[in-house]
């Protein structure tokens, strides 16, 4: 029934590292406090950062679970095999966090679902 190759997204990988996305200063969008449509100012929003994994909860739960115990040098809880490069880099980009803010009520809205792109160039 069906042809035995193979599939499609074997063949053809998308680069989104290389795709930037052009997004305009303002826009026009439903406004839910105003009730109707408006003009809103669009903001790129960047996420917060990591947690850094040596803070003291976390040396407190290391050390309660025995990890870096004992005799020389445990930097960071003992020695690792090296990783492969394959493994080192899982995403290349980050999915975009816009933020909406109207122009008559002035108050903001992030966008519901983010998008896949290397840079955020707003025009």
């Amino acid at each position: 029934k069906f042809a035995a190759g193979p599939s499609l997204h074997k063949i053809y990988k998308p680069k989104f590292h290389s795709i930037s996305m052009k997004i305009p200063k303002t826009t026009n969008r439903y406004c839910p406090t105003c009730k109707k449509k408006t003009e809103q100012k669009i903001k790129s929003v960047s996420t917060g950062g990591k947690r850094g994994t040596l803070k003291r909860g976390g040396i407190a739960r290391a050390k309660t679970r025995g990890l870096g115990v004992g005799i020389g040098n445990k930097g960071k809880w003992g020695s690792k095999p090296a990783v492969s490069k394959f493994k080192r880099k899982a995403k290349t980009t980050k999915k975009t966090n816009l933020m909406y803010t109207c122009k008559v009520c002035s108050k903001s809205k992030y966008q519901k679902k983010g998008t896949r792109a290397g840079r955020v160039i707003q025009e």
